[in-house]
C-alpha cells in the first residue's frame, strides 16, 4: 500500500526549501496587499492594545462560523506586578479565566450561554439571522436582570456591549461596522450595518411584553449600547495582551485564528497602508495624535493572497475540486486548504480518489461517510481518525457505524483505515506548514523579523527594537477549535515556525516566535475592547 499511496500524499508535502520560499513570498504579498488592496489588510479602529488596567462589566458577544456565545465579562484589572488572585480565591457564581500556569487572568465571566448556528440560519435572510441573535442576547441579559432583581440590586438602564464578529467587515469607528460578504457557509452577501441589524433584533425585548415561544422573557430589559465591534483575531490579540503583562524582551505581536476559518491580525505602520486605509478618527479625551500604528485585520485567506500558493504548486487537483464545490469558488483559497470547515472534505476527496482510481473500488459501494459531500467532518477526523493508535481497531470502529459502514460486500480493512489516517496526517501537516509560513511571512512584512536572501540560503533575523545577542520572544496569541483540538496541529505549526527561525545568522540568533493560547479570546476580547473604548471617551 505504501508505494501506491505515495502518489496521493506526495503533493501535500512541503519540504524545508518550499517552506522558506512560501514565507518569503507571503511577506512580499502581504506588503503589497497592505499598500494596494481594498479587500484585505483592512484597518480596524484599534490603535493600541489594552494596558491591563481596564476595569468594568460588559456584555460580550462572540459570533463565529459555527457557534454564538453571549455572556458578561467583568474586567478586574491587574496589580502592579501583573498578578491577580489564586484559583482558591474564586467566588461562586462566576468563572475566572486561567492562563497556562494555573493563575487567574484578570477576567470574571458570568451568565454565559452558547448556541450552535443552524444551517437554516446561515441560508436565511439577514433579518432572520439577526432576529435570532437578538433573542439569544436577550436571554442572557434577562438572566442577569432577574438575578439582580432577586438580590435587590440596581438594574442599569443601559449596558455597554462589545461584539466579536468572525467575518470580513469595514470600519470607520470602533462602534460601527459594515459587513462584507460573510463566507463560511453563510449566504448573506449584501453589505449591512452590523450594529443596526443587531440592535433591531434585540430592542423589541426592551419593552415589558412577554415573548411567546421557547424564549419566555417577561421583564423589561435595559437598552444596550455598542461600544466596540471587532473581528475574532483582533479580539484574540486584545484578550491575551490584556492578560499578559508585556516584558522588555517579550510581547504579544499578533493574533491568529485557526478554527472553522483562518485569519490573522497584527499592528502595522500607517505609512505601510494605502491612503484610503488611514482612517481619520474623531478626537476623544484620551486620543493620541502621535499614533502611527493601527491594528490590521488581514483577511489573509481571500484570493488576493493566493499567488504564492499557485507559484509554488501547492494547489492540488483535490483542492481545485473542493474549491469549485464551495459556496464561493475562488473566494478564500488559503482557507479552503487549511481551515476546519474544509479539511474533512479534502481528506474525503483524496481518499475516495485513491480507493476508486488506486484500488479499483466501485463508488456505489462506498459508505455514506465517503459518498456524500461534507459527510466526513474535520471533527470526526480529530476525534476518531487522528487519535487512533491501531488501524485494525479503527477499521472495526468504521464497520460498526452505519454512517461509515460500506454497502454490499465492501468493508473497511486495516489497509483502508490506515490509508485514511495517512492522508489525514498529510493534509494536517500541510495545513500546519502553510499556517507557519503565513505567520512568519506576516511578521517579516511588518518588520518584526527581517529576511535576508542570497543565492545559497534564506535566513531570518530579529530586528525590531531589540539589541543583538539578546533573547527575544514574539508571542502569537491564538485561538480556534481546530488549533486547540486537532491532534498535533498546534505542535506542527510551532515546529515549522522553529524550522524557519533556525536559519537566523549566528550574530543575531536567539529570537523566538511562540504560540500561546488566548482561551475564549473572542468573548473576552469583546469585553476588553468595549472597556478600552469606554475608557477613551
Amino acid at each position: 500500500m505504501s508505494a501506491d499511496l505515495d502518489r496521493w500524499v506526495a503533493p501535500f508535502n512541503i519540504d524545508g526549501e518550499k517552506l522558506y520560499r512560501l514565507a518569503s513570498q507571503f511577506s512580499e504579498t502581504y506588503k503589497d496587499l497592505a499598500l494596494n488592496s481594498t479587500e484585505q489588510f483592512l484597518p480596524t479602529p484599534v490603535t493600541r492594545l489594552p494596558t491591563g488596567k481596564e476595569t468594568g462589566n460588559f456584555l460580550a458577544i462572540d459570533l463565529g462560523g459555527t457557534n454564538l456565545r453571549v455572556g458578561f465579562v467583568e474586567l478586574l484589572g491587574s496589580s502592579q506586578d501583573g498578578a491577580v488572585a489564586k484559583i482558591s480565591d474564586m467566588s461562586s457564581g462566576a468563572a475566572l479565566s486561567l492562563d497556562g500556569h494555573g493563575w487567574e487572568t484578570p477576567v470574571r465571566r458570568s451568565h454565559e450561554r452558547s448556541w450552535p448556528i443552524g444551517e437554516h440560519l446561515k441560508m436565511d435572510r439577514a433579518e432572520d439571522l439577526f432576529a435570532w441573535l437578538g433573542d439569544c442576547v436577550a436571554e442572557v441579559v434577562a438572566a442577569r436582570v432577574k438575578e439582580e432583581l432577586s438580590l435587590g440590586l440596581h438594574v442599569s438602564k443601559e449596558i455597554a456591549m462589545g461584539i466579536t464578529f468572525s467575518f470580513p467587515m469595514i470600519q470607520k469607528s470602533l462602534a460601527e461596522a459594515t459587513l462584507m460578504p460573510m463566507g463560511k457557509g453563510f449566504a448573506i452577501t449584501t453589505n449591512l450595518n452590523l450594529g443596526t441589524m443587531l440592535l433591531a433584533g434585540y430592542e423589541r425585548h426592551t419593552e415589558r411584553v412577554p415573548v411567546n415561544g421557547q424564549r419566555n422573557i417577561s421583564v423589561a430589559l435595559p437598552r444596550v449600547k455598542i461600544a466596540a465591534i471587532t473581528n475574532d483575531t483582533v479580539a484574540t490579540l486584545a484578550s491575551l495582551a490584556y492578560s499578559v503583562r508585556s516584558e522588555p524582551l517579550s510581547r504579544v505581536a499578533m493574533g491568529l485564528i485557526v478554527g472553522t476559518g483562518c485569519n490573522a491580525t497584527i499592528p502595522m505602520k500607517l505609512e505601510a497602508l494605502h491612503p484610503s486605509k488611514r482612517i481619520s478618527r474623531s478626537p476623544s479625551k484620551k486620543s493620541r495624535p502621535s499614533e502611527d500604528e493601527v491594528i490590521i485585520n488581514t483577511e489573509w485567506t481571500i484570493n488576493g493572497a493566493a499567488g504564492p500558493l499557485r507559484d509554488l504548486d501547492l494547489v492540488t487537483e483535490w483542492d481545485m475540486m473542493l474549491d469549485k464545490a464551495t459556496d464561493a469558488p475562488g473566494f478564500q483559497p488559503f482557507e479552503y486548504m487549511v481551515a476546519g470547515r474544509y479539511l474533512g472534505e479534502l481528506v474525503r476527496l483524496v481518499f475516495v480518489d485513491w480507493l476508486t482510481r488506486g484500488r479499483g473500488v466501485i463508488g456505489a459501494s462506498l459508505p455514506t461517510l465517503l459518498g456524500r459531500r461534507n459527510a466526513l467532518t474535520t471533527t470526526f477526523l480529530a476525534t476518531v481518525v487522528a487519535p487512533a493508535e491501531d488501524a485494525g481497531q479503527l477499521a472495526v470502529v468504521f464497520n460498526s457505524n452505519p454512517e461509515s459502514a460500506g454497502h454490499g460486500n465492501w468493508r473497511w480493512t486495516t489497509e483502508f483505515s490506515g490509508a485514511i489516517q495517512r492522508i489525514a496526517r498529510a493534509v494536517e501537516r500541510r495545513s500546519a506548514a502553510m499556517i507557519a509560513s503565513a505567520v512568519v511571512g506576516l511578521l517579516i512584512s511588518t518588520g518584526e523579523l527581517s529576511l535576508h536572501n542570497d543565492e545559497k540560503h534564506i535566513s531570518f533575523a530579529a530586528e525590531k527594537d531589540f539589541p543583538l545577542n539578546m533573547h527575544t520572544e514574539l508571542v502569537v496569541a491564538y485561538t480556534g477549535g481546530l488549533i486547540t483540538q486537532y491532534p498535533c496541529l498546534k505542535t506542527d505549526i510551532q515546529r515549522n515556525i522553529n524550522l524557519l527561525l533556525e536559519c537566523i545568522p549566528t550574530h543575531s540568533a536567539g529570537s523566538t516566535v511562540v504560540l500561546r493560547e488566548a482561551s475564549d479570546g473572542g468573548i473576552i476580547g469583546a469585553g476588553v475592547l468595549a472597556a478600552t473604548a469606554c475608557h477613551d471617551v
